[in-house]
């Protein structure tokens, strides 16, 4: 259920030396290493160890800083080099970039301890419910037609909704995407908030604004596909890791996108876990899961 906080990038100290753990899961990969402007993305220079038949690689880096843009280096089975974004990245470089980011420790305070309570004794099935649904990326912008920072559209949302009535809004899908024509529902970071609106402490202000004005959140979330760039989950080792690997099964041929393979745990976990995070880290009130049929 909580498989994000052991892969992905995360600060720890080790032998009194702070720095960062780096774990992927890459099973049928001959070398896996961190890259980036730390180390000219040359993979010969981190190296990660195995783990063993879990195919989990890892290696902890000292004293790196957040914000500092990084991938996997993957060698493959045919001696192919790739290079993959963290699939359990929590933020990303702004596209047209698409390095992952260590993410920050947070330094949000959340002041929403009396709606997450009241969750629990929320009659949804006799309750009024009043959804609104919402793209952040053309809902508004600014005087030069560029994106609202999470911040403002949580004030602006607020102002529009509350006269209104009201009770919660659905985003459409604000886990990171390359593109903005997707509308967010081709996902590349399944555990970061979209960079377009901001950092995920902005995130965390725009769901602690809402609740503390008493609107809820449901989040668009996408398990049905993902797209397939290089650079992402698709081939992730160098084989069908992600996506079943029948084409048949594995591949939305009028969508141009890959399935995921729900038999393997791996999988499940990793998607299960995105549904945790979104949940428990930034407060997400619900999902509405996409392309059920």
């Amino acid at each position: 259920l909580h498989v994000y906080r052991h892969l992905g990038a995360h600060a720890m100290v080790e032998n009194d030396i702070p720095g960062i753990m780096f774990a992927t899961w890459a099973p049928s990969a001959k070398r896996v290493s961190v890259i980036g402007d730390f180390n000219q993305w040359d993979g010969r220079c981190h190296p990660m160890r195995s783990r063993g038949s879990s195919g989990v690689w890892e290696l902890f880096i000292p004293e790196m800083e957040s914000g500092t843009p990084y991938k996997f280096e993957i060698i493959t089975q045919h001696d192919a080099v790739l290079e993959k974004t963290d699939p359990y990245g929590q933020a990303f470089e702004l596209r047209p970039k698409n390095a992952s980011l260590i993410p920050a420790e947070s330094t949000h305070h959340w002041k929403d301890d009396e709606w997450i309570a009241s969750r629990r004794s929320f009659d949804w099935q006799h309750s009024p419910v009043s959804v609104y649904e919402v793209h952040l990326g053309s809902w508004q912008r600014d005087k030069d037609n560029k994106f609202l920072n999470y911040r403002e559209l949580a004030h602006q949302l607020v102002e529009y909704l509350q006269p209104l009535g009201f009770t919660h809004i659905e985003l459409l899908p604000v886990t990171e995407h390359p593109f903005d024509d997707s509308w967010g529902y081709q996902v590349t970071g399944y555990y970061a908030p979209s960079s377009r609106f901001g950092s995920p402490d902005d995130f965390r202000y725009f769901m602690d604004y809402l609740h503390t004005h008493n609107i809820g959140v449901i989040l668009d979330w996408v398990p049905a596909h993902f797209p397939k760039d290089a650079w992402s989950l698709a081939e992730y080792d160098g084989t069908a890791l992600y996506e079943h690997e029948d084409p048949r099964r594995g591949e939305h041929r009028d969508w141009g996108t890959k399935i995921f393979n729900y038999g393997r745990n791996e999988v499940k976990n990793f998607l299960i876990s995105s549904v945790m995070y979104w949940i428990e880290e930034l407060h997400i009130d619900g999902i509405r899961v996409d392309a059920v049929a």
